[in-house]
Protein backbone atom coordinates (compact mmCIF):
# COMPACT_ATOMS: atom_id res chain seq x y z
CA UNK A 1 0.00 0.00 0.00
CA UNK A 2 2.87 2.47 0.72
CA UNK A 3 4.63 1.97 -2.54
CA UNK A 4 1.44 2.35 -4.25
CA UNK A 5 0.74 5.49 -2.56
CA UNK A 6 4.01 6.57 -2.89
CA UNK A 7 4.13 6.25 -6.49
CA UNK A 8 1.21 8.11 -6.68
CA UNK A 9 2.56 11.11 -4.92
CA UNK A 10 5.98 10.57 -7.24
CA UNK A 11 3.66 11.53 -9.69
CA UNK A 12 2.08 14.52 -8.41
CA UNK A 13 5.29 16.03 -7.26
CA UNK A 14 6.72 15.43 -10.52
CA UNK A 15 3.60 17.44 -12.29
CA UNK A 16 4.11 20.04 -9.96
CA UNK A 17 0.90 19.56 -8.18
CA UNK A 18 0.03 19.81 -4.53
CA UNK A 19 -0.58 16.32 -3.09
CA UNK A 20 -3.76 15.65 -1.84
CA UNK A 21 -3.22 16.02 2.07
CA UNK A 22 -7.32 14.61 2.74
CA UNK A 23 -5.79 11.40 0.81
CA UNK A 24 -2.72 10.70 3.07
CA UNK A 25 -4.94 11.77 5.99
CA UNK A 26 -7.56 9.32 5.06
CA UNK A 27 -4.44 6.42 4.31
CA UNK A 28 -3.14 6.68 8.20
CA UNK A 29 -7.01 7.56 9.71
CA UNK A 30 -7.92 3.76 7.72
CA UNK A 31 -4.69 2.30 9.45
CA UNK A 32 -5.16 3.60 12.68
CA UNK A 33 -8.28 2.32 13.01
CA UNK A 34 -7.84 -1.12 11.81
CA UNK A 35 -4.98 -1.64 14.37
CA UNK A 36 -7.55 -0.33 17.30
CA UNK A 37 -10.04 -3.12 15.65
CA UNK A 38 -7.15 -5.80 15.95
CA UNK A 39 -7.18 -4.93 19.73
CA UNK A 40 -4.00 -2.63 19.93
CA UNK A 41 -4.43 0.31 22.24
CA UNK A 42 -3.22 3.61 22.73
CA UNK A 43 -0.04 3.62 23.17
CA UNK A 44 0.47 0.46 21.04
CA UNK A 45 -1.64 2.30 17.87
CA UNK A 46 0.58 5.36 18.58
CA UNK A 47 3.71 3.14 18.75
CA UNK A 48 2.92 1.32 15.40
CA UNK A 49 1.43 4.83 13.49
CA UNK A 50 4.68 6.70 14.43
CA UNK A 51 6.60 3.33 13.51
CA UNK A 52 4.58 3.08 10.00
CA UNK A 53 4.91 6.68 9.40
CA UNK A 54 8.26 6.49 9.56
CA UNK A 55 8.68 3.40 6.69
CA UNK A 56 6.13 5.34 4.54
CA UNK A 57 8.90 8.48 4.20
CA UNK A 58 11.39 5.91 3.79
CA UNK A 59 9.79 4.83 0.98
CA UNK A 60 8.60 7.59 -0.35
CA UNK A 61 12.32 9.82 0.05
CA UNK A 62 14.16 6.58 -1.51
CA UNK A 63 11.74 6.15 -4.02
CA UNK A 64 12.00 9.79 -5.52
CA UNK A 65 15.52 10.03 -4.91
CA UNK A 66 16.30 10.85 -8.88
CA UNK A 67 14.11 13.27 -8.73
CA UNK A 68 12.21 12.86 -12.13
CA UNK A 69 13.02 9.57 -13.27
CA UNK A 70 10.87 6.98 -11.48
CA UNK A 71 12.77 4.10 -10.40
CA UNK A 72 12.92 1.49 -7.17
CA UNK A 73 15.77 0.90 -6.06
CA UNK A 74 17.35 -2.32 -4.89
CA UNK A 75 18.30 -1.49 -1.61
CA UNK A 76 14.55 -0.08 -0.76
CA UNK A 77 12.65 -3.39 -1.91
CA UNK A 78 15.14 -5.55 -0.09
CA UNK A 79 14.45 -3.51 3.08
CA UNK A 80 10.86 -4.34 3.28
CA UNK A 81 10.97 -7.49 1.32
CA UNK A 82 13.15 -10.14 2.13
CA UNK A 83 11.84 -13.06 -0.20
CA UNK A 84 13.07 -10.94 -2.93
CA UNK A 85 16.82 -11.13 -1.74
CA UNK A 86 17.91 -14.21 -3.23
CA UNK A 87 15.33 -14.34 -6.48
CA UNK A 88 16.12 -11.92 -8.69
CA UNK A 89 13.12 -12.97 -11.06
CA UNK A 90 10.30 -12.28 -8.45
CA UNK A 91 12.46 -9.25 -7.60
CA UNK A 92 12.68 -7.91 -11.71
CA UNK A 93 8.94 -9.05 -11.82
CA UNK A 94 8.12 -6.82 -8.75
CA UNK A 95 10.01 -3.98 -10.39
CA UNK A 96 7.97 -4.30 -13.74
CA UNK A 97 5.03 -4.23 -11.59
CA UNK A 98 5.64 -0.85 -10.54
CA UNK A 99 7.10 0.47 -13.39
CA UNK A 100 4.00 -0.65 -15.10
CA UNK A 101 1.84 1.06 -12.20
CA UNK A 102 3.29 4.11 -12.50
CA UNK A 103 2.74 3.97 -16.35
CA UNK A 104 -0.91 3.36 -15.39
CA UNK A 105 -1.08 6.36 -13.38
CA UNK A 106 1.00 8.12 -14.71
CA UNK A 107 -1.73 8.77 -18.10
CA UNK A 108 -4.71 9.63 -15.63
CA UNK A 109 -5.57 12.97 -14.21
CA UNK A 110 -4.46 14.06 -11.60
CA UNK A 111 -7.67 15.06 -10.02
CA UNK A 112 -9.12 11.62 -10.09
CA UNK A 113 -6.11 9.74 -10.08
CA UNK A 114 -7.02 7.53 -6.67
CA UNK A 115 -10.76 7.03 -7.68
CA UNK A 116 -9.16 5.45 -11.24
CA UNK A 117 -6.39 3.38 -9.82
CA UNK A 118 -8.17 0.27 -9.18
CA UNK A 119 -8.77 0.19 -12.71
CA UNK A 120 -5.04 -1.14 -12.65
CA UNK A 121 -4.38 -4.82 -14.55
CA UNK A 122 -1.24 -6.39 -14.07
Amino acid sequence: MFFHYSVILFITKNRKIKPDQESYNNLFFCLENNLRELGFGDVSVNKKMKDLNKIFYDILIKLSEKNTVFNISKTIIYKYFDVLKNNDTKREEFELYFRNFYNFCFELPHNNMLKEVHKFKY
